[in-house]
């Protein structure tokens, strides 16, 4: 016999399906996320997913599609927000011409290193989810990447050195920061980052330790220095109506369980960096802590690109700015 409300809760984001043996309904998600399966973002959610089914005896079904394979991370939130998936993970940085808050967490400069970068969480998270929950979202857990670097071709011991290098950037924010550095930005894509170093078109750029690794940096480039500018995140999100739709107990086991992977994906990143930078310095890199001059200078860009960024964030900007450095006593 045709189950109207079985119907009606397929098209609302879910699938209904019917097991020969058990006599209840299984909610099945797709949830797409942006990065390949050797990255330790996707295995935490993996981990999650495999959680959460323990968890709820198998009430929820979330398959994984990883490496932009059902769809793609410029393209993640909206399909999120419009229901065309229930879950994905998004770098949160990626979407920061559509609210300056997702833009928080890449300012370079602001929040450097671990204990910083968890502050700056704590004081943005709930700026964070409104703008998310504004579009229909719930934010359920975040991780962070490794602090990002400067890699180059030269050693970099202040800003002068810094001047007319043609340097790789990955978002309108630190393309202003080569700017202000006296550098040249460049727009490379990830996979096009050896050429570029090979050819000269850049001669150095900001990523993370693990992000070198990837790429062997060290077969292109020779400095690590090693500034822990900034801890961009990744942010798991599930569509607010088909969170609704879901039973209470449900929900209240997938928030415990995001709890956890937040709590294990921030140990993950630390793991990541300390294991990255040894694996540069193996391979032949010269890691090196930034100088005084370099850390003056470039202390100065992160408050002017901070300034313009409360600029754009308005009342909210400045009180997540206030927090924050209520936290960590500045």
């Amino acid at each position: 016999m045709f189950d109207r409300r079985q119907f009606v809760a397929g098209l609302a984001g879910t699938t209904v399906l019917a097991a020969p043996t058990v006599l209840r309904a299984q909610t099945a998600w797709d949830m797409p996320v942006p990065y390949t399966d050797g990255t330790y973002h996707t295995q935490n959610v993996r981990w999650w997913v495999d959680e959460i089914a323990k968890a709820t005896n198998n009430g929820i079904k979330i398959q994984v599609h990883s490496n932009n394979s059902l769809i793609r991370l410029p393209e993640i939130l909206r399909a999120v927000g419009s229901g065309q998936v229930a879950a994905g993970e998004i770098l949160i940085s990626q979407f920061g011409n559509e609210d300056p808050i997702f833009e928080l967490d890449s300012i370079p400069f602001l929040a450097q290193g671990f204990d910083q970068g968890q502050a700056l969480y704590a004081a943005s998270k709930a700026a964070l989810e409104a703008a998310c929950q504004r579009r229909g979202i719930r934010v359920l857990y975040s991780v962070a990447w490794p602090s990002q670097a400067f890699y180059s071709k030269t050693p970099i011991n202040s800003a002068a050195d810094m001047r007319g290098m043609k340097f790789r950037t990955v978002s309108p924010i630190t393309s202003r920061m080569a700017e202000l550095l006296g550098a040249v930005p460049t727009l490379v894509q990830a996979s096009e980052v050896p050429q570029a170093f090979a050819t000269n078109i850049v001669t150095g750029m900001i990523t993370s330790g693990a992000t070198g690794v990837q790429s062997r940096a060290w077969e292109f480039s020779s400095q690590f220095v090693n500034l822990r500018a900034s801890m961009p995140k990744n942010a798991v999100l599930v569509n607010e109506r088909a969170w609704q739709r879901l039973p209470e107990a449900v929900r209240k086991a997938m928030t415990e369980v995001s709890a956890k992977a937040e709590e294990r994906g921030w140990k993950l990143a630390g793991e990541v960096e300390t294991n990255s930078i040894e694996e540069l310095r193996k391979n032949g890199m010269t890691i090196v802590e930034p100088s005084a001059q370099l850390l003056t200078d470039v202390k100065a860009v992160g408050a002017k690109l901070t300034e313009e960024w409360v600029a754009k964030a308005g009342d909210t900007g400045r009180a997540v700015i206030a927090d924050f450095r209520k936290r960590i006593g500045a």
